[in-house]
């Protein structure tokens, strides 16, 4: 029998914390102060919080954290590309971390969740004590051609063609371009139809089977603005890695580090080829492979397998 979501819950704390001259970010604290501490990396990046991020971990057992990114949900300014790059952020959790007095905890992180949770792990190894990644995405070239120039719309033809045909003939050649350009203008207008355009994208994408209120939650303005534009932001400039493959010929620095990823079978957004890349150099690493789900956590398969990770990981209290 597959286990769900831990009961609805309340921060017992939040919190607003300045990590650089313009940016604010917005922080809870969930479960027991005195618990295991647990870190909750979001998606996109520019997706943010949900109330049902704080339900993957038992209250009673785990000090969870949880933020919105630079950018994301409540932090401030929104949607904002400026001093917004896969460094700043690294950066922001060893500020969070130190901000709250926490000396290691367990990281976990999804979609770009997973990247961010590698990216921090392999610069500051010694403050994480466990790692549950999920729909992994390295930041590839080839993954981001794969989802936003030539290779899904062969799944859903019907939803690309609203991505796709925005775009004008001449500009189809390199599409992340062309919607960095209109995400990017000053035309109020076109950023926010770009942004639905985008995310819609996404959202039609993100589930084996096909959920009407996730594709409404993406067609939001606010949401479609801060996913479209960070997400462009951050894939037109390779997520400011050094090399196209860094997370995985840096995981030497992370494999003593006990690990769990769990990836979708039909994931097309991250396609099981990226946790299969990352497991086989880090076989340490236990891989589950959900066979009917595709990227989204909340589909039954993949989030029974979260939860049972993060009880399989109270051992390391």
């Amino acid at each position: 029998m597959r286990v769900s979501f831990f009961p609805e819950i309340d921060p017992y704390k939040t919190h607003r914390l300045k990590v650089s001259r313009i940016h604010e970010l917005y922080v809870e604290e969930v479960g027991n102060p005195k618990g295991q501490p647990i870190l909750f990396l979001h998606g996109g990046p520019g997706a943010g919080l949900s109330t049902k991020h704080r339900r993957f971990f038992d209250p009673r057992f785990y000090r969870i954290i949880l933020f919105d990114q630079r950018g994301s949900g409540k932090s401030k300014p929104h949607a904002s590309l400026e001093e917004n790059t896969t460094w700043d952020l690294v950066s922001d959790i060893e500020k969070l971390r130190e901000f709250l007095g926490i000396q290691k905890w367990i990281v976990f992180g999804g979609s770009w969740g997973s990247t961010l949770a590698l990216a921090y792990s392999e610069t500051h190894p010694d403050k994480v004590d466990g790692l549950i990644l999920r729909g992994i995405f390295l930041c590839r070239k080839e993954e981001i051609n794969w989802f936003y120039q030539k290779g899904c719309e062969w799944i859903f033809p019907d939803q690309w063609e609203k991505y796709f045909n925005f775009i004008p003939e001449n500009e189809r050649d390199d599409l992340v371009k062309a919607y960095y350009k209109r995400l990017t203008s000053s035309d109020s207008k076109l950023r926010l139809e770009a942004a639905r355009r985008w995310s819609t994208w996404e959202g039609s994408t993100l589930k084996l089977i096909q959920d009407p209120e996730t594709v409404s939650t993406f067609d939001e303005e606010q949401m479609a603005l801060s996913i479209a534009r960070i997400e462009c932001h951050y894939f037109i400039n390779r997520c400011w890695f050094k090399t196209d493959n860094q997370l995985i010929e840096n995981i030497n620095k992370i494999r003593h580090i006990p690990a769990v990823i769990v990836h979708g079978r039909y994931d097309v957004v991250c396609p099981v080829k990226n946790a299969w890349d990352l497991h086989k150099a880090w076989p340490e690493a236990k891989l589950q492979i959900i066979s009917d789900a595709g990227h989204a956590a909340d589909e039954p398969g993949i989030l029974d397998a979260l939860v049972r990770a993060t009880e399989s990981f109270k051992k390391l209290k």
